[in-house]
């Protein structure tokens, strides 16, 4: 064997091995550029540069969120209605975990009951519940609301701020 050749082939294969890593990454590169998307859905990878700088991954948020459907008769509101049939305090059967609350301002914890009445500040806009149906609440009369505090979840008259019933526990 000559001497050229004796040294030759091992440093074919050496150079051989040492290639591999870089053409494996090539390898995966191309797959991401014929199309692999993201995912979440998004467009395709783009190539990685020579030296990446170090950056967060795009995120659109949410893909295909779609707010639930009104279930049939959802504001069919009971024009009357027997008082006394409301007038419980219940522990709700499930317990649902959405955004932390946050009390009005200058308000401390009550227990509310049903035949207090809630202040103001607790029945104000940002504290309705106007998805009831996904709380497992009941159709609130007409002239009533239902509206959250800390972990309950409180029907009260938005005339006056008399409680007709409390769900204790609705809120995890």
């Amino acid at each position: 064997m000559s001497r050229a050749l004796r040294y030759s082939v091992p440093l074919a294969c050496a150079l051989l091995f040492a290639a591999a890593p870089a053409m494996a990454q090539q390898g995966h590169e191309q797959e991401h550029q014929q199309g692999h998307e993201q995912p979440h859905g998004g467009a395709p990878h783009p190539a990685p540069a020579a030296h990446p700088q170090p950056q967060g991954e795009p995120h659109r948020g949410p893909a295909g969120y779609h707010r639930a459907a009104a279930p049939k008769g959802w504001n069919a509101r009971p024009k009357t209605f027997d008082q006394k049939a409301y007038q419980h305090n219940y522990r709700a059967a499930h317990s649902y975990r959405i955004g932390p609350y946050h009390r009005p301002e200058g308000w401390t914890e009550h227990r509310w009951v049903y035949g207090e009445v809630l202040p103001r500040p607790y029945w104000a806009a940002e504290y309705l519940i106007a998805d009831y149906w996904l709380f497992a609440l009941e159709v609130p009369p007409v002239g009533y609301e239902w509206v959250r505090d800390s972990n309950d979840a409180i029907l009260v008259n938005i005339g006056t701020g008399q409680i007709l019933q409390v769900e204790y526990g609705v809120f995890a």
